[in-house]
């Protein structure tokens, strides 16, 4: 039977090899008989621009590429790690890159909201406010315009500041916000929706002015694989 795929949350980096090796796995023998593969961002730690040309950012470009020339579409949304991917980031791995925020797929006849998740997070200031800075056009090109070594070094200060700001956050906080939840479905008029960011893989189902709303969280790559496989018949989460 055919079936679509997503992952989200793989933070790929080459402190944990096993992790991109297992990635590259599944890439290579489950999704080539997919219909489609969803990547809802953060597939890398981090990425510094199109131009890093590390060994194990031209691995995963190759298997992607890989994986596109045999027939399955693969689409990459931004996260909050990889917002820096380009126009040169879809071309190499013969991706397609969705630029916005949220899209609306048809799944096996169901109209689906998928998004990376952060923006549903409105009880983050903090976030958002950060969000907002990295997210601005002006502040990426001043970025991309410095040393590559010199991005790293940000890259590695700004991830530090947001570790230890976690420390000081209520669980809830980080946490999608439920009246954000339902003014995004409603907005979109959709009964379902996917996301990832909040690394709190489930599946919820409430009701919103009687009708059942289905959201789905996908799973993080820190310790597994994790991947959430929807056919005709409905989806499931799976780790592996």
């Amino acid at each position: 039977m055919s079936e679509t795929l997503f992952i989200s949350d793989l933070h790929l980096d080459s402190s944990r090899p096993e992790i991109t090796g297992l990635f590259l796995d599944f890439l290579s023998n489950q999704c080539p008989q997919a219909d489609a593969l969803y990547i809802l961002g953060d597939l890398f730690e981090v990425w510094l621009g199109d131009d890093d040309n590390s060994p194990d950012n031209l691995k995963v470009l190759s298997a992607l590429k890989n994986l596109a020339d045999q027939g399955t579409p693969v689409y990459v949304m931004h996260g909050n790690r990889d917002f820096l991917m380009g126009e040169k980031f879809a071309t190499d791995s013969h991706c397609t890159l969705l630029s916005e925020d949220y899209k609306i797929i048809d799944l096996y006849g169901t109209p689906t909201l998928i998004m990376h998740g952060d923006t549903l997070c409105t009880d983050d200031i903090d976030y958002l406010k950060f969000r907002q800075q990295v997210r601005n056009p002006v502040w990426q090109k001043q970025m991309l315009a410095m040393p590559l070594e010199q991005r790293a070094a940000i890259a590695r200060n700004i991830r530090e500041q947001n570790e230890s700001a976690k420390g000081d956050k209520a669980y809830d906080i980080m946490d999608v916000n439920p009246s954000a939840v339902e003014e995004e479905m409603l907005k979109n008029n959709v009964m379902h929706l996917i996301h990832g960011h909040t690394h709190r893989p489930n599946v919820h189902e409430f009701t919103v002015n009687g009708q059942l709303m289905q959201r789905i969280v996908l799973g993080d790559w820190y310790e597994q694989g994790s991947v959430l496989r929807c056919n005709q018949d409905g989806c499931r989460l799976e780790n592996f």
